[in-house]
């Protein structure tokens, strides 16, 4: 018997999204020192609503889980809604994760919020960007804090 349930196994072992949108309108990357676990979040925006999300992830299945279960839930999202969409709702959305495995949607929340950082960040004609709703807790279950890094940052890092 599995701690996952049906969904979390499925969106693991046939993850959705899976890639990098070349052209992409924002770009995030967040990591966790303590598990190991990095994700990379493309996103398009068309006219304020995300058309397309992509996902890479190095990491546990639950980091896969829960990186293609948010690109599922952000696509037809306007920017505004897509900032709503918390760690708990994703993880809700693939029926539960063990508590030791929260970590993991954490890091899916936080890699789409990155991602809508570096899209303003690249596009000032969008105007300011909505005010945020409430970040999840630094990510890892020994304490450790997930590393955020947008696109912008990283071309600018010479990455």
């Amino acid at each position: 018997m599995s701690a996952y349930s049906t969904k979390v196994m499925e969106h693991f072992r046939n993850p959705r999204n899976v890639g990098y949108i070349e052209d992409a309108d924002g770009v995030g990357k967040v990591g966790n020192p303590v598990c190991g676990d990095i994700m990379e979040l493309t996103i398009k925006v068309r006219d304020g609503v995300i058309s397309d999300a992509k996902f890479r992830t190095f990491g546990c299945g639950a980091a896969i889980a829960t990186s293609s279960m948010v690109t599922e839930m952000v696509k037809g999202k306007t920017i505004e809604e897509a900032l709503h969409i918390s760690n708990r709702a994703v993880a809700e959305a693939l029926g539960g994760l063990p508590s030791i495995k929260m970590h993991c949607s954490v890091l899916a929340e936080q890699a789409l919020k990155s991602a809508i950082e570096d899209y303003y960040a690249k596009h000032p004609e969008a105007g300011p960007p909505p005010e945020p709703a409430e970040t999840a807790a630094p990510c890892g279950a020994q304490g450790g804090k997930c590393v955020l890094e947008t696109g912008a940052e990283e071309r600018k890092a010479g990455g």
